[in-house]
C-alpha cells in the first residue's frame, strides 16, 4: 500500500513559466537537428545504435581513418564521424532528458494518486450523506457521479 501525502509541493507559476521558457530554448537552440519525423515503419527498418553498439561504431571509424586504404570509396568518412558525434551527443542529451522525464512522470503520478484517493474519500462520504438525507448532498453526488470516471450505467430505453 502507497503511503499517505508522500508529495506535497507546488509549482508556482514563475517556475511554470521558466521551465517552459526553458524546453523553448533547448528546441529553439536544437532546431537545426530536430527535424526529423520519422514514421513507425521507418523506425522498425532502420539499423539503430545504442550503448552497446556506440563502442563499436566508434572503433570501427577509428580504423577506417587509420586504414584509408581498407575504406570503400562510395563510403563517406566524414560524414559518418560526423553523425557518429551527433549521435553519440544526442544519446548524452537523451540520457539526461529520459532521466527527467522519468521523474516528471513519478512525480505526476505520484500527486495523480493522491489527489484521486482524496476525491475517492470525499465522493464515498457524500454517498453516505445523500443516503442520510443530509441537505446539499444529494446534489453533489448527482454531479460527482455524472463525472466519475468508472462505469456508467446506461438505462435502456423503455419500450
Amino acid at each position: 500500500m502507497i503511503k499517505k501525502n508522500q508529495i506535497s509541493a507546488v509549482i508556482t507559476a514563475a517556475q511554470s513559466t521558466t521551465v517552459m521558457d526553458n524546453i523553448s530554448t533547448i528546441n529553439e537552440t536544437l532546431k537545426h537537428v530536430l527535424t526529423i519525423n520519422l514514421t513507425t515503419d521507418d523506425r522498425s527498418h532502420m539499423l539503430k545504435m545504442g550503448e552497446k553498439t556506440l563502442a563499436f561504431v566508434q572503433k570501427a571509424l577509428e580504423y577506417a581513418v587509420q586504414n584509408p586504404s581498407l575504406c570503400p570509396v562510395f563510403l563517406d568518412l566524414v560524414e559518418a564521424k560526423k553523425d557518429y558525434e551527433l549521435a553519440a551527443g544526442l544519446q548524452a542529451l537523451k540520457q539526461k532528458l529520459t532521466a527527467l522525464l522519468r521523474a516528471v512522470e513519478d512525480a505526476e503520478m505520484l500527486a495523480g494518486s493522491e489527489a484521486y484517493d482524496a476525491a475517492l474519500i470525499f465522493y464515498n462520504s457524500v454517498k453516505g450523506a445523500a443516503r442520510s438525507n443530509i441537505a446539499g448532498s444529494q446534489a453533489i453526488e448527482d454531479d460527482l457521479r455524472l463525472r466519475f470516471p468508472g462505469k456508467r450505467r446506461t438505462t435502456l430505453p423503455t419500450v
